[in-house]
């Protein structure tokens, strides 16, 4: 049989229908009636337990997994309305997936990993290949979540981590993660894909620094208090027009953090970038990051720029096409920034961006993805967690 995988679109302002109607896309897409596993991404205008519950059912209640995003990627289509569900549909007798959820991502991240370690422990193999990750892109730490993850594993050798933050449309209040037909909130949703494939991935940023190094003169965990001994507020300011301070969106989308990225990454990107999706403390003066950060730490600020992304569209197209070489992709994951969508590329330029992508890599594979807080992509054995990046992984 091989592989048969399809997707599925809804802009239905009714979940109910707009699930079904994704659905059955997918299945038709595929040529299949019942498939083995599903993956769906929606934005966050929908009634959340209706609108996966409507794709469970119209797909025969197979495992399912997967999150709300700030938009969905569903083949060369990028949508990034209030009401917008992707789905996969996948039959396959050469890989299969095995899929959990474990909420309490906030107040123990490290606790939340070793949870999932338990789970997938006895299902590692000889033949696993890696595995999705979909963390609520609000509460999520994630190198203590990783750190508990890879601790409490034991596999005999690196288990790489693909996948996106959940994310909303930026009001920081709530992402959502689906497990069959259930939907929490600050937790992870998580498949383990093994079988007879491999995974070709590339991740590339598109951010540039604008200001001075600088020193992280005070942080706790992923909050940073001060910045060369100010309030890590009060720098921000020497950056952010007054009157656009109170606007957290206008803050995250237009700058993020630099930090020198370690030796492993340092011949793909020169800093790891990081956006404060964890939002700002007015009172205490402090920004928080998804990951940890350690006092005395240099740190740039930086922006978006329009040349870097698309020079990295062509990167990861390339990376991706060397190494999968003769062979076809199956399907492809695509988990791209929120920051790098509507509120920084018009409507044109981004589809634009997706078809160079989708026509290199493969113009007519099954193509499924979301916009996230931040994206999940391994760079030389290390599991990473990027911001304003595009992280693409091909299944062949």
């Amino acid at each position: 049989m091989g592989t048969k995988a399809g997707i599925g679109m809804s802009h239905h302002r009714n979940p109910r229908v707009a699930g079904r109607e994704a659905a059955e896309k997918a299945l038709g897409q595929a040529g299949i009636e019942k498939p083995d596993f599903v993956f769906m991404f929606a934005t966050v205008g929908y009634n959340q337990p209706a609108l996966v519950k409507a794709v469970h059912e119209a797909t025969g209640g197979v495992p399912l997994c997967g999150c709300s995003g700030e938009g969905t990627i569903a083949g060369y289509e990028a949508a990034e309305s209030p009401f917008s569900v992707t789905v996969m549909t996948i039959s396959s007798d050469e890989f299969h997936f095995s899929k959990g959820v474990t909420t309490g991502l906030q107040a123990d991240p490290n606790g939340v990993g070793r949870t999932i370690a338990e789970v997938v422990q006895p299902e590692l193999s000889s033949d696993t290949v890696g595995l999705f990750v979909f963390p609520d892109g609000i509460t999520v730490n994630f190198d203590r979540f990783v750190n508990g993850l890879e601790e409490s594993l034991h596999p005999d050798r690196f288990l790489p981590l693909w996948g996106g933050t959940s994310a909303e449309n930026f009001q920081w209040e709530k992402t959502y993660q689906y497990y069959n037909d259930q939907v929490i909130s600050d937790g992870v949703a998580w498949a383990l894909l093994s079988g007879q494939v491999q995974v070709a991935w590339a991740v590339n940023h598109g951010c540039t620094p604008i200001g001075v190094e600088r020193k992280i003169t005070r942080a706790e965990g992923n909050i940073i208090y001060e910045i060369d001994g100010k309030p890590a507020l009060e720098v921000l300011k020497e950056y952010v027009p007054p009157e656009e301070m109170d606007d957290l969106i206008k803050v995250v989308l237009a700058f993020s953090l630099g930090f020198k990225a370690p030796g492993y990454m340092q011949d793909h990107n020169e800093y790891t970038i990081r956006a404060m999706v964890g939002g700002k403390d007015d009172q205490a003066g402090s920004v928080t990051i998804p990951t940890e950060v350690t006092e005395g730490t240099s740190v740039w600020i930086t922006r978006r720029d329009h040349e870097l992304i698309s020079q990295g569209v062509d990167r990861i197209a390339e990376e991706i096409k060397g190494q999968l070489g003769d062979n076809p992709a199956k399907l492809v994951f695509h988990f791209d920034c929120a920051g790098r969508g509507k509120m920084m590329l018009r409507d044109p330029q981004k589809l634009g961006l997706l078809k160079t992508l989708r026509q290199k890599v493969g113009p007519d594979v099954p193509w499924l993805g979301f916009y996230s807080y931040a994206e999940i992509g391994p760079m030389k054995e290390h599991n990473c967690l990027h911001n304003y990046t595009a992280v693409v992984t091909a299944i062949y």
